[in-house]
């Protein structure tokens, strides 16, 4: 297997074929932050993330853990030290099968006063095409409290599956902000993570890589993502 984070990791090209024009002229030409994660925890017999920066250093984590007293449907993204930065929580309507992913600020299982800040749910075509379905909308973003409106903050298009989505903002009018790219040579579970400028910024973007792959590999799907893992460790614990 390819070295998971080169230090040599390199913007898209302009011109290249991977949206890095589209990412530019989101933010005035401000050179995007490009991120590669690694669907993996560093830690041992514990699932998660890890994501580097270009340059091959530690830039945020995740660890699930087996045990302990967190909720099975919440995962924290933390910085290189381990300050949480912020909080994923899977949230299903009681008698419905419908589920939403709610990103909080700081860790929101130790802040009870941990500010609700996005709220993304499945586009209804993906929920019957799947992970890998071709269609072109899968998730819609928006600000807890507004979602009734048909307005969200932002769109994903694209395929999680595939590792190719793209998160466009549509107060922008559609404008890209971030988007998730194959990366050569590796395994399914190392990904590139573009972001364009801090329209959006790269933890929020990876709050939402956190949400999509608990909504395509895990609970939504049956596949296997963090939040159904989590709660396999602690019914195997008990």
């Amino acid at each position: 297997m390819a070295k998971v984070h080169p230090n040599a990791v390199s913007p898209p090209e302009p011109g290249g074929a991977t949206g890095g024009p589209a990412l530019a002229a989101a933010e005035g030409d401000e050179p995007p932050t490009v991120l590669t994660v690694w669907r993996k925890s560093l830690l041992f017999n514990c699932d998660g993330f890890t994501v580097f920066d270009a340059r091959g250093d530690l830039a945020f984590r995740v660890d699930c853990y087996a045990g302990g007293n967190r909720r099975a449907a919440d995962v924290v993204l933390m910085d290189a030290k381990g300050k949480p930065l912020l909080t994923v929580r899977r949230k299903t309507r009681l008698g419905l099968a419908e589920r939403c992913w709610v990103i909080y600020d700081g860790d929101a299982d130790a802040d009870k006063r941990a500010t609700p800040l996005l709220s993304v749910r499945r586009h209804a075509a993906g929920r019957l095409l799947g992970a890998t379905s071709a269609c072109k909308t899968l998730a819609r973003v928006a600000t807890p409290g507004a979602e009734a409106s048909a307005a969200a903050s932002y769109v994903v298009e694209g395929s999680y599956g595939r590792c190719a989505c793209t998160v466009r903002d549509a107060a922008r009018g559609g404008a890209v902000v971030a988007e998730v790219q194959r990366k050569e040579n590796v395994g399914d579970d190392v990904f590139r993570l573009v972001v364009a400028g801090p329209r959006l910024g790269a933890p929020l973007a990876m709050a939402l890589v956190i949400a999509l792959d608990d909504m395509f590999r895990g609970s939504g799907t049956g596949a296997g993502g963090w939040s159904a893992r989590s709660l396999l460790h602690r019914t195997l614990s008990v």
